[in-house]
């Protein structure tokens, strides 16, 4: 019985990881799991964390001819033109109403799709739609504004029509006033459909259980929707919004920039397409690097600012 007992004992000892071995230990065990990782540590390595080196410029006149090390150092005078700039007064404003926008009227649209798919009964006909809303995610913006030119420009399909009809054409895609709300319809019809993707996933968690006592209680769908469905998926619809409001200050560049031309400065410059024009095109690489700076720094107390409210009123949040 005891050599039983020992024999046991030491099978244990071999099965059970030894979580009191050193670090150095411990990873060599685990050597093919860190290999896994590699490429991906390597990535941000490369092209997120070692790119913050460069936020020195901020501090500094920068000459790409003098180089980081004898640039001369100016302290925080571009923070300071910040504050005198008119330009940056403008890109403010015209990123926070387009953000602004794309919370309100896009952000809720993936939520509404995601239900309705999932309280299709037919799973063909669930899926082809899957497939249709998701098609134009993977379609460039290049394209996409494109289609939109086609569609909505000047010598578009609807004022082509227009005109057939005897009408007065409308000026859409090179109007300053339509180009935040088309902006906004622009990403809806874009990213709404991927959206879905993590609220459909949501979903799934839900005890059908809770439906099925509902119907017997009388409940309608819409009253299954708001006291079943919405609070089932509040975590995540919270946890998506606090990662959006960390990036309330970037609106997209490459959207905006393929339009800017058309409507102007004045409706469309942002901090994205600011920090490209000042920087990269006049050379001004200490200023445009501060905005950019103090752009991650606001999106990064914005987010923890959102994750504590979050966590205030009873939610998981981020962290």
């Amino acid at each position: 019985m005891k050599q039983i007992v020992s024999e046991k004992k030491s099978l244990l000892q071999k099965t059970t990881p030894k979580t009191g071995a050193p670090l150095w230990q411990r990873m060599w065990r685990e050597r093919w799991i860190y290999l896994l990782i590699t490429p991906g540590l390597i990535y941000f390595v490369v092209f997120q964390y070692l790119p913050l080196l460069g936020n020195l410029i901020a501090f500094q006149d920068f000459s790409p001819f003098l180089g980081f090390f004898e640039s001369p150092w100016v302290g925080l005078d571009n923070f300071a033109r910040l504050f005198s700039d008119p330009d940056v007064g403008i890109a403010i404003s015209n990123t926070l109403i387009i953000s602004l926008l794309q919370i309100i009227f896009a952000f809720p649209i993936p939520i509404a799709l995601a239900i309705m798919l999932n309280n299709m009964v037919s799973d063909k006909a669930r899926r082809f739609l899957q497939s249709i809303l998701y098609l134009p995610h993977f379609i460039s913006w290049v394209i996409i504004i494109s289609i939109f030119q086609q569609i909505l420009g000047g010598d578009g399909f609807i004022n082509n029509l227009i005109r057939g009809t005897g009408g007065q054409p409308l000026d859409i895609m090179s109007n300053p006033d339509f180009f935040k709300p088309l902006v906004v319809i622009q990403v809806v019809w874009k990213d709404s459909g991927w959206g879905t993707i993590i609220f459909l996933a949501a979903l799934t968690a839900i005890d059908l259980s809770l439906y099925e006592a509902a119907v017997i209680d009388g409940a309608n769908k819409w009253r299954r929707i708001w006291h079943i469905t919405l609070p089932g998926i509040r975590s995540t619809i919270i946890l998506l919004l606090v990662l959006r409001l960390g990036t309330i200050l970037n609106t997209g560049f490459e959207q905006i920039f393929l339009q800017r031309n058309a409507v102007g400065a004045q409706a469309a410059e942002v901090l994205d397409t600011f920090v490209y024009f000042r920087g990269v095109q006049a050379g001004d690489w200490g200023f445009s690097t501060a905005v950019g700076l103090v752009k991650g720094l606001v999106g990064l107390i914005l987010i923890l600012g959102a994750n504590k409210l979050a966590r205030k009123f009873g939610e998981e949040g981020l962290f």
